[in-house]
């Protein structure tokens, strides 16, 4: 029996076998951009780069919930998770069945879920896994190419479901973005990262802070 099991370890830590699963995020995200173009911003996950610049602001000591639109096979999820307290929660909300599955199967993580569901709906599923607010909401959703009217709603719920001072972290790859913002958050900060194919947009929108004090 222990010879079995060697020749089964020796198996799987042989170079191939680790090079092909290596190659699992890529073929699974590759997978879903043909079957799902308009719903994936791009062929290429997003570069380190880009989740280095995109994640630049947070103040990670007090972020208890994180949320994530659009997680694909986890190219910011993974990193969020390095950084987020020993106490806080990331949810990871995606419309794609597959890449939910595949995140929940290979992130063994207590703080994380990765959720079936619309980013539309972001406030009741942050409440059914027992929160009030956000502290931090990030997407890489390809609004630009969404249904009339459901960008709209996408932010004018995100900005509902985050805490007073609560930022809304978005990277796109065009200007699009700007008019869906600008009505919904007190305050959009703009940013470019060239180091990514193709080269990408990051807006970083804060919910208005003085609405702590009013309330």
């Amino acid at each position: 029996m222990a010879t079995v099991e060697l020749k089964k370890l020796r198996k799987a830590n042989h170079p191939l076998a680790r090079a092909i699963r290596s190659l699992t995020p890529m073929s699974t995200f590759f997978r879903e951009f043909v079957k799902h173009p308009a719903m994936i911003g791009s062929v290429i996950p997003s570069s380190p780069a880009l989740v280095r610049a995109t994640l630049a602001p947070v103040d990670w000591s007090s972020a208890r919930l994180f949320v994530e639109y659009g997680p694909g096979v986890g190219t910011f999820t993974r990193p969020v998770l390095e950084m987020l307290r020993p106490d806080a929660m990331l949810l990871s909300i995606d419309t794609n069945r597959d890449f939910v599955r595949y995140l929940n199967a290979d992130i063994a993580d207590v703080r994380f879920r990765a959720v079936h569901g619309s980013a539309a709906d972001v406030r009741k599923i942050i409440a059914e896994h027992g929160f009030t607010e956000a502290d931090y909401i990030l997407s890489g959703l390809p609004f630009s190419t969404l249904p009339s009217g459901v960008g709209e709603l996408i932010a004018a719920e995100t900005e509902a479901a985050l805490r007073p001072g609560g930022a809304f972290l978005v990277y796109q790859y065009s200007n699009y973005m700007r008019k869906i913002l600008y009505p919904c958050f007190a305050r959009v900060e703009q940013g470019f990262e060239w180091l990514n194919i193709p080269p990408c947009r990051i807006f970083w929108s804060y919910k208005e802070e003085a609405l702590a004090k009013a309330a």
